[in-house]
């Protein structure tokens, strides 16, 4: 059973801040904070992903694609594919892999 916090919502805006919500062999979520004009420099994921934007806009880069994400919006993205974000408003999104 899981708990229900308000950890999301009071992750403050400092430039990137990467909470872990859920760590298992199976399946990883992270909460992603990011402040207004700061980056999420490019990396990769191990898993398939999901981004769910909670809030914000932000420009998510992959595969020389620039894919500009708004509260309540989704995408997902293959693993081991390089990709960076840019947040164009203060931000927060969920990664699930």
């Amino acid at each position: 059973m899981y708990t229900i916090e308000k950890d999301i919502e009071q992750q403050a805006f400092n430039k990137l801040k990467v909470q872990k919500i859920n760590t298992s062999e199976n399946l990883d979520i992270l909460s992603i904070s990011l402040e207004k004009g700061a980056v999420f420099p490019e990396h990769t994921s191990p898993r398939e992903a999901y981004l769910i934007m909670l809030e914000g806009k932000i420009k998510f880069h992959i595969k020389n694609e620039v894919y500009n994400i708004s509260q309540h919006q989704h995408l997902n993205f293959e693993k081991e594919v390089p990709h960076w974000i840019e947040a164009s408003e203060n931000s927060k999104f969920l990664i699930v892999r």
